[in-house]
This record gives C-alpha cells, sequence and structure tokens, in this order.
C-alpha cells in the first residue's frame, strides 16, 4: 500500500486481502485489462469495500476482491464470447479461476452472481453482501451514485492509489462500446442498449412490446 495513501486516511481495514489467491488474481487482471480497466476495476473494489465498511457488511475479503477485478473481463479479447452478455462473460472467466484454485462452489456462485448482476440495478442491494457491494462499487465509480456518501478523503485516497484518467467518463463509455459492438443483441433490456445507441446512429434497439406481438402465440 503507497504510504502517502494512509496518510489521507486509514485503509488499512479494507486494504487488498495478503493472500495468493488475490496475488493471482491482481497479476492476472493485470495482465489481461488495460490500464484504465485494471485501475478502474480496483476502485470498484474499494468503494465496494468503504461501503461495506459504513453498512456493517458481512464477507469474505477475497471474494469482494474477485469480483469486481473480474467484472468487467467481459469486455476484454481474451474473454468476450461470441454471443453472452459481457456480464456473463466476466462471471464466466471468475468461475472458471475461482475453480481451478479449489474454492467451493457457493462461494464462486456468489461471485458469478454478483459480477452477472452488476449492471442490473434495483435488484443486487437485496442480495448477499459480495453481489450488493460489487454493484454498489460499480455503480460510485462509473455513474457517481452515492457520491456524497464518501468523504473527500477516501475519495482522494482511492484515486491517489489507482488513478482516474482526466477524461475516464468518455473513456469508459468508449471501452463499453468496443467491448460489446461486436454483440448488439445481447443488450437488450439492460443498460449496454445506452452505449450502443449512444455510439452508433445505426443500432436499433430491441423491443420488449415488439417480442410479445411478433411471438407465435396467437391472441
Amino acid at each position: 500500500m503507497n504510504s502517502d495513501l494512509t496518510m489521507n486516511i486509514d485503509l488499512s481495514e479494507i486494504r487488498i486481502p495478503d493472500s495468493e489467491l488475490a496475488r493471482e488474481i491482481t497479476e492476472l487482471v493485470r495482465g489481461t485489462q488495460t490500464p484504465l480497466l485494471f485501475h478502474h476495476s480496483s476502485r470498484v473494489y474499494y468503494w465496494g469495500a468503504l461501503a461495506g465498511k459504513r453498512r456493517g457488511s458481512k464477507y469474505d475479503p477475497e471474494l469482494l476482491y474477485a469480483g469486481p477485478m473480474f467484472h468487467d473481463m467481459g469486455l476484454t479479447h481474451a474473454h468476450s464470447s461470441a454471443d453472452k452478455r459481457f456480464e456473463v462473460d466476466g462471471a464466466n472467466a471468475a468461475r472458471d479461476f475461482l475453480r481451478s484454485h479449489g474454492i467451493g462452489q457457493h462461494d464462486i456462485d456468489t461471485v458469478w452472481t454478483a459480477i452477472a448482476l452488476h449492471t442490473t440495478p434495483g435488484i443486487p442491494q437485496y442480495m448477499h453482501p459480495v453481489v450488493a457491494l460489487v454493484t454498489a462499487g460499480v455503480e460510485m465509480d462509473v455513474l457517481g451514485l452515492s457520491y456524497g456518501d464518501y468523504s473527500d478523503a477516501e475519495r482522494e485516497a482511492v484515486v491517489h492509489a489507482h488513478p482516474r484518467s482526466t477524461h475516464f467518463k468518455e473513456n469508459i463509455i468508449q471501452t463499453f462500446y468496443d467491448g460489446i459492438k461486436h454483440k448488439p443483441e445481447t443488450t437488450f433490456g439492460n443498460v449496454k442498449a445506452d452505449v450502443l445507441a449512444d455510439k452508433d446512429p445505426r443500432f436499433i434497439r430491441g423491443n420488449f412490446c415488439s417480442v410479445i406481438r411478433a411471438s407465435a402465440w396467437r391472441g
């Protein structure tokens, strides 16, 4: 941990777990994701852990670390499928990694769910703390939701450790687009349709009512 970081605020209770599993996660993600995604994923962990501390949540720190670090893995070429939502690709990458390290199925399912649901608002906050806190971290770093719940010192400490680029907002939108533009059908009914609509004037959204009306059912 950078010594300057602890000068601003004590993050000792939420630092990255000191374990072989966490170190291997860091190494894998750093070597697979762009610097923008690596630092974003790392900040998501800290925002989620800070929210968990504030809420008094009980969870396994290794599982919470795995969720944020893999949550955007589906945007990378190495882990992007041709026909699955990027959230599912990331969840599957985490599942395979954790399974190869002997993590139990129940814990794997928790991390898988946290990643798969991180762009589905209104549901994760009622689930397991790892699921809820991954989404809370994502929403803070990308959308700025609950920005005011974090102190200036907390925000400065996290961004000092994992810098947020000057043009992060536009860069992350572009990164989302680059990671999903080859499979627009996977954005039906989820927030990433907004990304395609923003970047591609030719994109036509799937329409829930149109699917109902065009189904094979009579009536």
